[in-house]
């Protein structure tokens, strides 16, 4: 691997933390009636999440080479950052479409999430 594994670990927690970050700030922005930034927030979301993938997947094709790595408390934190960012963000988008309907439901169909 050109690069090291701590720095790898160390962009999975900081992606995934972004993305929970960007997910939860959605989910505020659709509750508060402001559609637009909800969407832009879910799409910072999905973009720190692929980040995050990305570094995951070269993890995986190193190990699947033949490369040992060794397993470390980092290495679970920063798996564990990625998961929960995925759940957030995959109940953030649940949460956007609750308000959307909700919206309807008050009459307010101009407004889209």
């Amino acid at each position: 691997m050109d690069i090291t594994i701590e720095t790898i670990m160390m962009e999975l927690v900081v992606n995934g933390g972004n993305a929970r970050s960007c997910a939860m700030q959605a989910i505020a922005a659709a509750r508060d009636g402001k559609p637009g930034l909800a969407e832009r927030l879910m799409k910072e979301a999905d973009e720190a999440i692929e980040k995050a993938h990305e570094f995951q997947t070269g993890i995986l094709q190193a190990e699947a080479s033949g490369e040992h790595l060794e397993m470390s408390l980092i290495m679970v934190h920063a798996q564990d950052h990625l998961m929960n960012a995925m759940t957030v963000r995959d109940l953030a988008k649940e949460f956007l479409k609750l308000y959307k309907n909700q919206i309807y439901a008050a009459g307010k169909e101009g407004v889209v999430i």
